[in-house]
C-alpha cells in the first residue's frame, strides 16, 4: 500500500518519502481501517515517538499522521464494538504507524462511530484539534458558563473549536491572533478578538480561562490577566515562574472515544463547525506539506477519493 513515511530525523519535511509498505494486520484489540481522510500536525517530526519505540528503539520509517476516519475492513482477536464496514474515526497511537496511508490499524478503544451525515474529510480534521480543545476547556480547565476565556490562535484548526465548545458552554470568548484571522474568529463565535500584533492585550480585562496553542512569551504575558483561581491551558508549556494564585496545566491530547463522540455529534447537529484548509491527496501530500505559503484551517490528505 502506498504511504508517507519519515526516514531521517535530521532531515525534518525533506526526509519524508511516498512508499510502498505492507498492509497491516489486526492484532488483537486491533480495528484496520481503509483510510479515507487523514490529517497530519508538523510537530509530529519533532516527537520523539515518530522516531523509536517506547523502548526508545528505532522505528523507522514510520508511517506519519494520527488522525483519521475510514471504513472498518479487518477486526481483531478481541475486538468487540464495531462491524466491517462501518465507518470510524480516531487517533492513531503516537508510537504506532500512522494515518498516511492506504490502510492503518489502530486500537479500537482510540476508535469511534462516525455518523453517517459527517463526511470523511471533516471527520479526519476532528481528532487532534476537537480532543485538544474539549480537554484543555472541560477536563484540565473545568470551564463553566459565564466565565471569560482568553483564546489565543483562534482562527487556527484548534483554536476555532475552542471558540466554538467554550460558547457552546455558556463562556465569553475573546480571541487572538493576526488580523487577518479576525473575521474569522468571529464568525466561528468568538465575542470579541485582539490582534495580538497591534491592540493591546491587557486591555481584555480580567480572563477566567487563557487556552494557549501559540507559546512564547504569550502565555506568560496571557497569565497576568487571569484573576485568581482561574487558570492557564497550554500545550506549549511549560511555564515557569507564575503567580501561584492560579492554575497552569500544561497536557499532552489522548484519544478518548466518548468525547470523540460528543465532538462527532455536535458536527452532525450542525453546533460545531470544522476548519478544513487544504484537501490534498496522498501522491500530492510531500508538496503539500512543504508548501511555504502560511496554512489556513486544517491540511487533509486523502489516500483515496
Amino acid at each position: 500500500m502506498k504511504a508517507i513515511v519519515a526516514t531521517d530525523q535530521a532531515a525534518g519535511m525533506a526526509g519524508l518519502k511516498l512508499a510502498e509498505r505492507p498492509q497491516p494486520k489486526a492484532s488483537i484489540n486491533d480495528v484496520v481501517v481503509e483510510v479515507h481522510a487523514a490529517g497530519f500536525v508538523n510537530t509530529e517530526l519533532e516527537w520523539p515517538s515518530t522516531w523509536a519505540d517506547r523502548l526508545g528503539r528505532d522505528r523507522t520509517p514510520s508511517i506519519v499522521g494520527h488522525e483519521l476516519a475510514g471504513v472498518v475492513t479487518g477486526i481483531g482477536y478481541g475486538t468487540t464494538g464495531f462491524s466491517i464496514g462501518q465507518r470510524v474515526f480516531g487517533l492513531a497511537d503516537w508510537y504506532r504507524d500512522g494515518s498516511l496511508a492506504e490502510y492503518t490499524a489502530i486500537e479500537a478503544r482510540n476508535l469511534a462511530a462516525l455518523p453517517d451525515d459527517v463526511d470523511f474529510v471533516s471527520a479526519a480534521s476532528l481528532p487532534i484539534s476537537g480532543l485538544t480543545a474539549w480537554q484543555g476547556l472541560f477536563v484540565h480547565g473545568q470551564l463553566r458558563p459565564g466565565q471569560r476565556v482568553l483564546a489565543h490562535g483562534a482562527g487556527g484548526a484548534v483554536g476555532a473549536l475552542v471558540v466554538q465548545l467554550a460558547r457552546e458552554a455558556g463562556a465569553h470568548v475573546i480571541g487572538t491572533g493576526r488580523a487577518a484571522d479576525r473575521e474569522l474568529a468571529l464568525g466561528f463565535g468568538a465575542n470579541d478578538f485582539v490582534d495580538l500584533e497591534h491592540d493591546a492585550l491587557e486591555d481584555v480585562g480580567e480572563i477566567d480561562l487563557v487556552f494557549d496553542v501559540i507559546g512564547g512569551d504569550i502565555g506568560p504575558l496571557s497569565a497576568r490577566l487571569v484573576r485568581p483561581g482561574g487558570v492557564v491551558v497550554s500545550v506549549v508549556g511549560p511555564y515557569e515562574g507564575l503567580s501561584d494564585t492560579i492554575r497552569v496545566i500544561d497536557f499532552v491530547v489522548e484519544a478518548d472515544r466518548d468525547q470523540l463522540a460528543e465532538i462527532a455529534h455536535r458536527v452532525s447537529d450542525g453546533r460545531l463547525k470544522t476548519h478544513i484548509g487544504k484537501v490534498s491527496s496522498l501522491d500530492d501530500a510531500i508538496a503539500s506539506m512543504n508548501a511555504k505559503d502560511r496554512r489556513k484551517g486544517k491540511s487533509i490528505f486523502r489516500p483515496r477519493s
